[in-house]
Order: structure tokens, then C-alpha cells, then sequence
């Protein structure tokens, strides 16, 4: 083996073989993909991080071909041979299939046990064994394509963001417990007993010193790490392009993130042209109930509330006069596309979010038919349908509720509806912007309010004073990027006046010496000139999620998490030894070892 290597080194990769390189000698390192005797003659298909080719062994080259004979799935090999054209037996599945290799020398590095499932492009194995023998499944050609995929994107964003006088700085990962929004993670301290550091849940904080420390812009692309609630697009530790710059303005920040996108788009082959379209909050839930919209396909929401409550219909009129309001959606063709029984599956659907029920009609040309039809006059039915723009053959369906539920039962259900009649062009990028959120959300249950982005989030400049009159009107100077529906990047132009953070920091219920104990430091540096600054940050993971069209968030990190914040290949989190423990002055309670 020593001196194969000593001797040969690699001289093409096996994916990147092609017509021109009939004639040439080769020399191919990878892994047997399948191998077949034909008697007299051993196919193998060989794979690397680039692709398949086939290789033949003759008997002529007989120590070779002895040994190719014992080849089995997932051998590690190496091998000379030279490229010879494939005749009429072209194999149009594969982009070397216009040539193959006559192998003349064969060099096993490691033989392999029979793989747990099959390493090949679409596999039937569950998603847990796949987990388990990670570095096998991260063999195929998916799981090679979306992380190659990741590496461009960082060396685009480094590019670009370098271009554009950001500079690399790196934040610390042990650092202080604030518990804002998601758990933390904590680390206990082995020499200062009792004590913990937290991961960051992002390096928000201090890249906000570090504008405050006079860099002007930086950027990091970081991990970050939340404790909570696990689903398809979410993990425990996450990859975020984290940017943060000097006296900007928010118009200022979505340039720059434009023309980032546009260059992490371009390096994955893909043509984006910003500016993208601005939506505000309000706009947004109010058009497709969410906001973070999908604006692929149509389906948008129509406020019916005055007609509604003037109905006669006694569940619309009694909504509106709590305060609630009627919102619907029009499905054109409906009225033949859906069935009574598929309509009745839709309204377990909305109760998911809290809709008490789908209230639904569908629109005939001599009339409406089914659902609530029956309970409105030809001049209420004329209204709606005005309000619609319906046609004949349509199916409208509603919610009544107070808005909150509305929005998320209508929003989710336009989502839901939008795949199940093919209505997404799932080839499309569609960016959209979403600005002007609330400052605030007010927890009724609790009597007070929430940073509805986080406490370091500046109000518009002109809405500063309504911070101590009227809260609940203030608008953030915050922004979303959304694409295709997921939002993957959030930001804000931050607070860089003291007497802004105290007054934020008293409507979200933290006293002085609560404030002061949580983010003191941030405090005293904003008495010292500090800069008016903004920044986002992107979700790598998310990001090429969808560049590479992947169904998981799993399926574009190396080594991910299951739903249970598991790592199935290494067994983590695990038991440690209770020397260990001890010696971190912690003590287990309540919590016994697995027999």
C-alpha cells in the first residue's frame, strides 16, 4: 500500500472521466459501488467524491484480475488503468458512461463489512440507521452534493462580505447566561464551583461591542446553539452568517444582503435578481396570514370581516362583535376539485391552530351550494362573492375567530393547499423582504409585554416617543428575508442610545438591577459613543436546505441531531463518570442509569 501511494498519485477523479480522456492513463482512488463477473471479464462500478465510472479487468492481467474477482461493495481501492471508449454500449444514466476503464493494476487500501443499507443515490433505510452509520450514508451522492454545496456557499460569503469591507472576528462560545426566547445550554465551570457559562444562542451582544469597539463591519459564519423544541427544519446547534455594521440604515443592510445572496446564488448555479419585493408585517399577515410568505403560487387570504358581521350568519355576527374578524380564501375550481369528505378533512386542519371550524360554500352559477350557504340571503351571497372575486365553480372557505387564530389557521391552510394542488413551482426562488413588525407582543395571560424580535431591536425613529404612551403601536425597525415561505435571515438596526435600552428593558418587565445584572456590560459600553448600527443574521442550514432542494435540514449538516436532540452514531448525550461530576461540584438527582 506504501508504496502504491509513494508510486501513484491520483490523476483524475472517477466522476470527471469523460471522451477526451479516451487513450490517457489513469490513476483512480475511491470505493467499489457494485462489481459483476461476466466470466472472463469483472465490471466495477468505482465511485468518489465526484462520481461513478466503470472499470474492467481482464483475465489477461491476471494478478489484477484475481483480485478483482474478491472486490465486494464499499472496498476502499485504488487503480491504473487506461481510458477506452464504451462503444454502442453508451450509459446514458451516468455522465461518464461514454467510456470506461481497462484496469492493469489493483491495489485494495481496506476491505469493507456488507454496509447496513445500500450507499446509493435513493435509499429505503430509515432515517435513524442512516443516522446511526452516519459516515457511510454520507458517502452518497445527496448527502456529497449538498455539503460540497455548503463549502462553495462559505467561500462565497468570505468572498463577497471581504469585498465589501467586512472583517472576519470570531466571538467567544463560553459566555453568559441570559435566558432570552429558547433554553440555554450550560457548561458548568470545573474552577469556579457552582457557577456555569451558557453557549450563545448567537453572538448578538457582541457583535454589537464590536461595532461599538470601532471594526464598522463584521461578519462570522458561527455556531449557535438553542435548547428547545425540535422539528424538520430546527436544530440544537445550528450554523448562522452572523453580520453586523456601523451607521447604516436599514436599506443599507438589505443591499448588502441582496448582493450576498446574489453571490452565494450565482456560486450554486442559479440566477437571482434582487432588489427583492418589500412586504410589511402587517401587509403580510393580512394577504397570506403568516410572515413569512410563500408568494410561489396565489391563494391569498380576503378580509371579509364587515360583511360578515353583517351577515345574519349568528357564528360570523357574534365573532365580530367580540372583536374577532372573518377571513377566507377562494379556490378556483374547487367546487369540483374537492369532495364533501375532503372538505370535512380540512376543518381538523384549522383546529390545529385554534379555528373552532371552516365555515365553506361553493359558488354554482345559479347559486351557492353546501357548507353555510343556506344561511345567507342572494345579497350576502352577492357581497362575498364581490369581495372574492368568485366565479362559478369555485369553493370558498372562512374563518371567524379573533385574528391571531385566523391568520394561523388560514395562513397554514393557503401553505397546505398550495402543495397538495400543485400549485408551488418548486423550481422557483421567490425572495421577499418583510419589514415594520410590531416592537412588542403583549401577553394577556401575563399582563406584559415581549420583544417581538429581541430588547436590542430600535424603533422607527419617528415612534421613539410612543414608547411611553402607546407601546403597542411601536414599529421596529426590523426585517426578515424569506424565501419560498421560510425565513433565513432576520435582523434589525439596533438601540445605541442608553436611555432607549432602560425605557425597552422597563415595558419588558426587567427591573434596573435585573438589567443591569443580565447585560450591564452592554449597558456601560452604550455610554461610550457608541455608533448606530444594524446587522442580520442568515441560518446556513436552512439556506442550503433550499438551495439544494433537500426534504431535511438533516440531510445538509455532516453530522446533525435526531428529534430528540440525539447524536444516534456516537450515543450522545450520555452518562459520564461520576468522578467527572464530582469534580464540576454537580450531583444527578432523580435521573437513573439505564440497565
Amino acid at each position: 500500500m506504501v508504496s502504491f501511494l509513494s508510486e501513484f498519485k491520483r490523476s483524475h477523479f472517477c466522476g470527471d472521466l469523460r471522451a477526451e480522456h479516451i487513450g490517457q492513463e489513469v490513476i483512480l482512488f475511491g470505493w467499489v459501488a457494485s462489481s459483476r463477473d461476466h466470466g472472463g471479464v469483472i465490471f466495477i462500478d468505482m465511485r468518489d467524491k465526484e462520481g461513478l465510472v466503470q472499470v474492467r479487468f481482464e483475465s489477461d492481467t491476471e494478478e489484477s484480475y484475481e483480485l478483482a474477482n474478491q472486490l465486494r461493495s464499499e472496498w476502499c481501492i485504488g487503480i491504473v488503468g487506461q481510458v477506452v471508449s464504451r462503444g454502442s454500449n453508451i450509459n446514458d444514466r451516468l455522465p461518464t458512461g461514454e467510456v470506461e476503464v481497462i484496469g492493469k493494476r489493483l491495489e485494495v487500501f481496506s476491505k469493507s463489512k456488507t454496509p447496513p443499507f445500500q450507499i446509493r443515490e435513493n435509499t429505503d433505510a430509515n432515517e435513524m440507521l442512516r443516522l446511526e452509520y452516519r459516515y457511510l450514508d454520507l458517502r452518497r451522492e445527496p448527502l456529497q452534493r449538498a455539503l460540497r454545496l455548503r463549502s462553495k456557499v462559505n467561500q462565497a460569503t468570505r468572498t463577497y462580505l471581504t469585498q465589501n469591507l467586512f472583517e472576519e472576528l470570531e466571538t467567544p462560545y463560553l459566555t453568559k447566561s441570559t435566558p432570552e426566547g429558547a433554553r440555554d445550554y450550560l457548561v458548568p465551570s470545573r474552577v469556579n464551583p457552582g457557577r456555569f457559562y451558557a453557549l450563545p444562542q448567537s453572538p448578538q451582544i457582541f457583535k454589537q461591542l464590536l461595532m461599538v469597539s470601532g471594526f464598522d463591519r463584521y461578519f462570522q459564519i458561527v455556531r449557535c446553539f438553542r435548547d428547545e423544541d425540535l422539528r424538520a427544519d430546527r436544530q440544537p446547534e445550528f450554523t448562522q452568517i452572523d453580520m453586523e455594521m456601523s451607521f447604516v440604515t436599514t436599506e443599507d443592510v438589505m443591499r448588502i444582503c441582496e448582493g450576498l445572496m446574489k453571490s452565494i446564488f450565482t456560486c450554486a448555479g442559479f440566477e437571482i435578481n434582487p432588489p427583492f419585493e418589500r412586504i410589511s408585517y402587517d401587509e403580510a399577515m393580512r394577504r397570506f396570514g403568516v410572515d413569512a410568505p410563500d408568494l410561489r403560487f396565489g391563494l391569498e387570504l380576503v378580509d371579509v370581516t364587515e360583511i360578515a358581521g353583517q351577515s345574519g350568519f349568528q357564528v360570523f355576527e357574534q365573532t365580530v362583535s367580540e372583536g374577532g374578524i372573518v377571513r377566507g380564501i377562494r379556490i378556483p375550481g374547487g367546487s369540483e376539485t374537492f369532495s364533501r369528505k375532503m372538505i370535512d378533512e380540512l376543518e381538523p386542519f384549522v383546529g390545529i391552530y385554534g379555528a373552532k371550524g371552516l365555515a365553506w360554500a361553493k359558488v354554482n352559477s345559479d347559486g351557492w351550494s353546501g357548507g353555510v350557504s343556506k344561511f345567507f340571503d342572494d345579497e350576502v351571497r352577492t357581497k362575498f362573492e364581490t369581495a372574492f372575486e368568485a366565479e362559478p365553480g369555485d369553493l370558498l372557505v372562512m374563518v371567524a375567530a379573533k385574528e391571531s387564530v385566523t391568520c394561523a389557521a388560514l395562513g397554514n391552510l393557503r401553505k397546505k393547499l398550495g402543495g397538495d394542488l400543485g400549485l408551488i413551482d418548486k423550481e422557483a426562488f421567490r425572495f421577499c423582504w418583510v419589514t415594520d413588525f410590531p416592537m412588542f407582543e403583549y401577553d394577556e395571560a401575563e399582563g406584559r409585554y415581549y420583544a417581538m424580535h429581541h430588547p436590542f431591536t430600535s424603533p422607527r425613529p419617528d415612534q421613539v416617543e410612543l414608547l411611553d404612551t402607546n407601546p403597542k403601536e411601536v414599529k421596529a425597525q426590523a426585517y426578515d428575508l424569506v424565501l419560498n415561505g421560510s425565513e433565513i435571515g432576520g435582523g434589525s438596526i439596533r438601540i445605541h442610545q442608553e436611555t432607549v435600552q432602560n425605557r425597552v428593558f422597563e415595558l419588558l418587565g426587567l427591573s434596573k438591577e435585573e438589567a443591569r445584572q443580565k447585560f450591564g456590560f452592554l449597558l456601560d459600553a452604550l455610554t461610550y459613543g457608541t455608533p448606530p448600527h444594524g446587522g442580520i443574521a442568515f441560518g446556513m442550514d436552512r439556506l442550503i436546505m433550499l438551495l439544494s432542494r433537500a426534504e431535511s435540514i438533516r440531510d445538509v449538516i455532516a453530522f446533525p441531531k435526531t428529534q430528540r436532540a440525539a447524536d444516534a452514531m456516537s450515543d450522545a448525550p450520555n452518562l459520564v463518570d461520576p468522578a467527572q461530576l464530582e469534580e464540576l461540584h454537580i450531583k444527578v438527582v432523580g435521573v437513573f442509569e439505564e440497565e
